[in-house]
C-alpha cells in the first residue's frame, strides 16, 4: 500500500509531521480571510500590522488571479465541507468556474494556465473554454517568461485524458526542453531572448527550476508511453538544486541558468520551504523519478530552525493569525546584493562579491503572507495523484 505524503514524513521524521499539520491548519484557517468580499476572488496579499501591545493584524491588498487559481488547485485536495469553509461555500470546482468565466479580460498567460490547470484538475466542464484562452494568448515562436510557459504545460498534461491537446501539449513540451542554455541543467528565466535584459539574461529564480521540473515530470506521467526525455529533464534540475541547497535547508533564490551555480540566495521564502519545493520534488517522484525526501525535510525543518535569524527568533509561524511570515531577507537598499551579484557573474560567472554577504546579513522578516503560499502547501501535502 502507498503511504500518503504526510504519512511518509511522518514515518522519516515523527516531528516533521507535527510541523506540516500545524502548517496545513494555519493554511485552512488563513485562506478564508485572504477572500475578497463576496468570496469570489483572492486579494494579493495580507500585510502584517504590529498594535502596540505586540499583537498583529493582516490587512487585505490588490487582488491576484494566478494566486486564486493556485488556491482552487490546492483546495481541490481537501474533503468538499472544508473546501466550502475555505472558499466562502463553494467547492473548487465551484470556484474554479468563476475564474473561467473571468477569463475574457485575462490577459496573462500564466493566469490563464493556471486557470486551465485548476479545471482539467477539478473535472470542470468549461475546461475546453479555458484552453481556448491559453491557446489565444500563447502566440507561436514568442519568448515565454519559464514559469508561465511550465504553467501551460502542466495544463495541457492535466487535460490529454479530456480534451485532445496533442499539438499543442508536444510544443510547450519541446518549449520547456529547448530553454535550457548548453549543458546545464537548470532553466532560465525566459524561454528565449527579448524579455530579459541582456545583463542578467543568465540569472533565474528558484521557481523558473520548480515549475518546469515539475511540468516535465507531470508530462511524462501523461504519457502512457512514458517520455524518459522530459522526465530525465526534471531529474537533473532537481538533482542540482537538492546538490546546491544550504546547510540550514535553505533553497536559495537566483540561479546561474549557464553554469548551474547560485547567484544569490536571499531571500529566503517561506514558501519555498514548505510548499513549492515539495510540490515539485514529489510530483517528480510520484512520476517515477528520484526519492527527494531528504531535501523536502531539510527544507520544511526551516520553518521553525530558522538559521539566520539565531536562537530566540520571532516565529514564522503565527498560528492564531492564520499566517506564515513570507520571507528572511538582506535588508540591502534596492535589492543591491542580487544587482552586484547578477552584474558580477555575467562577466565571472564564479565571482562571489563575498564581502557583501557581512555587510548586508539576512536579518530581516518580510511580514506579508500571500494566497498562493496555502495554495501550494495544501498541494504538496494533501495531494498525490498525477
Amino acid at each position: 500500500m502507498t503511504m500518503t505524503r504526510l504519512a511518509a514524513l511522518g514515518h522519516e521524521e515523527p516531528p516533521l509531521l507535527s510541523l506540516a499539520q500545524r502548517l496545513l491548519s494555519v493554511a485552512e484557517l488563513g485562506l478564508p480571510s485572504m477572500l475578497l468580499p463576496g468570496g469570489e476572488a483572492f486579494s494579493f496579499t495580507m500585510s502584517g500590522r504590529k498594535a502596540d501591545d505586540g499583537s498583529w493584524t493582516l490587512e487585505r491588498r490588490g487582488t491576484s488571479t494566478r494566486y486564486a487559481a493556485i488556491t482552487a488547485l490546492g483546495v481541490e485536495f481537501l474533503p468538499e465541507d472544508r473546501q466550502r469553509a475555505v472558499l466562502a461555500g463553494r467547492t473548487a470546482q465551484e470556484f474554479t468556474g468563476l475564474l473561467i468565466e473571468s477569463l475574457p479580460a485575462v490577459t496573462n498567460l500564466g493566469d490563464a494556465a493556471l486557470i486551465a490547470w485548476a479545471a482539467a484538475e477539478t473535472g470542470h466542464p468549461k475546461l475546453s473554454d479555458a484552453l481556448a484562452r491559453v491557446q489565444a494568448l500563447d502566440e507561436p515562436g514568442h519568448p515565454q517568461y519559464t514559469v508561465e510557459a511550465a504553467w501551460v504545460l502542466s495544463a495541457l498534461a492535466a487535460a490529454r485524458d479530456t480534451v485532445d491537446v496533442e499539438d499543442r501539449f508536444s510544443a510547450a513540451r519541446d518549449r520547456l526542453l529547448r530553454a535550457r542554455i548548453g549543458d546545464s541543467p537548470l532553466f532560465p528565466h525566459a524561454t528565449g531572448p527579448g524579455l530579459v535584459p541582456w545583463y542578467r539574461a543568465h540569472v533565474s529564480c528558484f521557481a523558473d527550476q520548480t515549475y518546469p521540473l515539475q511540468a516535465l515530470a507531470r508530462a511524462h506521467a501523461s504519457d502512457h508511453a512514458g517520455d524518459p526525455v522530459a522526465l530525465a529533464a526534471s531529474q537533473a534540475c532537481a538533482a542540482r538544486i537538492c546538490e546546491l541547497q544550504g546547510e540550514g535547508g535553505q533553497w536559495w533564490w537566483h540561479y546561474d541558468a549557464r553554469t548551474g551555480g547560485v547567484v544569490e540566495g536571499y531571500p529566503v521564502y517561506s514558501v519555498h520551504q514548505h510548499a513549492m519545493a515539495p510540490t515539485a520534488l514529489f510530483d517528480l517522484t510520484d512520476a517515477g523519478g528520484g526519492d527527494f525526501g531528504a531535501a523536502i525535510r531539510k527544507g520544511l525543518r526551516w520553518m521553525t530552525e530558522v538559521p539566520e535569524l539565531g536562537a530566540g527568533h520571532e516565529p514564522l509561524i503565527l498560528d492564531e493569525l492564520g499566517a506564515t511570515w513570507r520571507k528572511v531577507y538582506r535588508g540591502d537598499p534596492k535589492k543591491a546584493v542580487r544587482a552586484a551579484r547578477g552584474l558580477g557573474t555575467r562577466v565571472a560567472p564564479n565571482l562571489r562579491l563575498k564581502a557583501l554577504d557581512r555587510v548586508y546579513r539576512p536579518l530581516s522578516v518580510d511580514r506579508e503572507c500571500r494566497p498562493y503560499e496555502f495554495g501550494w502547501m495544501l498541494y504538496a501535502w494533501q495531494g498525490g495523484r498525477i
